[in-house]
């Protein structure tokens, strides 16, 4: 970070704040992106975000250290909001191209085993975890944060930032392996004849294949 430029920004100084935003609107946006499952809705919340910093920016505790907890905090409420009242939105994420370090951490969730099929489920079940270990695995892995600063993006201790990775990387390989196990148990049904659909869950299924496309 440019020397001072926390006090620049506390003092209104638009081209200080315009460092910021080049710094961090890529890290905003993805991590906007993997809490919300969709990108609309993480540009909008990236907006938000530095709106609000902007709007924000007296309450600026003065130093020399990094803003990106301090920003990272603020889209982790905005996606909170976004999703209200959405329920499963992340679900999204399993139907959709997802940013590049996804990849890396699902290898490291899955025993860093580089097989596409074990990363893809560990993308798909992310969207079942818990709204709390959804936004730590995404602060401390994805976004790069110390615990420290994710306990200070998020407004908790420190303590409960390594107690909720914790459980959130443990639950996270669970319901990995749980998915492959049920892909390897459909692999082994004898397969159907051409044409054929059995039951309703056959039919259920049609419609997401309308999400299927390149959101860009």
């Amino acid at each position: 970070m440019t020397e001072g430029l926390r006090e620049r920004i506390r003092a209104g100084d638009r081209e200080a704040f315009a460092e910021l935003y080049e710094e961090h609107a890529r890290s905003v946006y993805n991590h906007a992106f993997r809490l919300t499952g969709d990108w609309s809705v993480a540009e909008e919340v990236m907006g938000d975000t530095f709106l609000d910093a902007w709007r924000g920016r007296e309450q600026l505790e003065p130093g020399d250290g990094t803003l990106k907890p301090w920003l990272l905090g603020v889209a982790t409420n905005k996606a909170r909001n976004a999703n209200r009242g959405l329920g499963r939105r992340l679900a999204f994420l399993a139907r959709r191209p997802a940013p590049a370090p996804v990849a890396d951490f699902a290898e490291e969730a899955a025993g860093r085993i580089d097989d596409t099929r074990q990363l893809a489920a560990v993308r798909e079940v992310y969207g079942r975890l818990r709204r709390g270990e959804q936004e730590v695995l995404a602060l401390c892995v994805w976004s790069g944060l110390d615990y420290a600063q994710a306990a200070e993006a998020m407004g908790i201790p420190v303590g409960t930032v390594r107690s909720r990775l914790s459980r959130a990387r443990a639950r996270l390989r669970k319901l990995a392996e749980q998915r492959l196990a049920e892909d390897k148990k459909k692999e082994q049904e004898p397969p159907r004849r051409r044409g054929e659909v059995q039951g309703e869950a056959a039919f259920a299924a049609v419609p997401f294949q309308e999400f299927q496309e390149d959101p860009r």
